[in-house]
């Protein structure tokens, strides 16, 4: 299968929009700390000079307008005043031809944090995700981005939730099919703030051909030809590798049973440095 020729910026959630925390939804609070250096701002230079077109896709938020124009403003903040509010709340809206048409011309969609069962409940089989997934497969100049949830759903396989007992007893985690983007990947996010760890390592004791990637807030990683990782932002980003796995008893282990994986190889990659999926090694994109 050919590598895309797109490019997908994943985030881990409460990235700096350059405004104080809002009262109206919890989704929507987040510090601002370095807003001209950070994460949006590298989504905007990634992408290419005036008329840039950013959409931003709320389909897993309760609060499709205030969570777009949050984006709205924080981009016209950077110089970009070429964004939109792309609100595909059902199956229905991804069939209407005024959206499909807007989704040929932008030059980058964003899905919004919220609940990320929603996205492939709604994007899944649909000509909306199509169209998405042909320009990144396509076109060099393309970007897919995620925040929270949306980054969450990028993958084949996704999170989608996991239950509040005992950590590293088989059947914490469930796993369903997210959108197909990234393959051989699973994402967590908000990592570090909510302690996160052990829920990524079940999902790649699930399935050792995944890499597992576990994003801290206001951090993320620049994804290129699903090949190369650059993290990006303020925190850390973490790689769980189950490839080379020694000893692994999740296949036989009963439900809420410890499980036991021996040879299980974790990175801490900080902002600036990089990683290739295939060797598993630290270089240069």
């Amino acid at each position: 299968m050919k590598s895309p020729k797109g490019r997908i910026v994943a985030i881990g959630g409460n990235e700096d929009k350059g405004i104080a925390p809002s009262p109206e939804a919890v989704e929507l609070k987040q510090p601002s700390h370095f807003f001209n250096q950070g994460i949006l701002k590298r989504i905007h230079d990634e992408l290419y000079g005036p008329g840039t077109r950013i959409e931003v896709i709320t389909t897993a938020t309760r609060f499709p307008e205030e969570v777009g124009n949050v984006y709205t403003d924080a981009f016209l903040k950077l110089g970009c005043d070429n964004v939109g509010i792309l609100p595909l709340q059902d199956r229905e809206d991804t069939a209407r031809p005024d959206y499909l048409e807007r989704l040929r011309k932008t030059d980058c969609v964003m899905l919004s944090g919220g609940d990320q069962s929603r996205l492939p409940h709604v994007l899944l089989g649909t000509k909306a995700l199509q169209i998405i997934r042909n320009r990144y497969e396509q076109e060099e100049m393309f970007l897919i981005s995620g925040t929270s949830a949306g980054a969450m759903a990028l993958s084949g396989l996704m999170i989608n939730g996991s239950l509040e007992r005992d950590p590293l007893l088989k059947g914490t985690v469930e796993l369903r099919q997210g959108l197909g983007l990234l393959q051989q990947i699973i994402i967590d996010t908000h990592f570090v703030n909510r302690r996160r760890i052990p829920r990524l390592i079940e999902a790649v004791a699930s399935t050792t051909s995944h890499i597992g990637i576990g994003l801290g807030e206001d951090t993320g990683i620049l994804i290129k030809q699903n090949s190369c990782i650059e993290t990006i932002g303020s925190g850390l980003v973490i790689i769980i590798d189950g490839r080379q796995v020694l000893r692994n008893n999740y296949q036989k282990a009963k439900e809420e049973e410890a499980l036991c994986i021996e040879n299980l190889i974790l990175h801490v990659l900080p902002k600036g440095q990089s990683y290739h999926l295939a060797s598993g090694e630290f270089s240069n994109c």
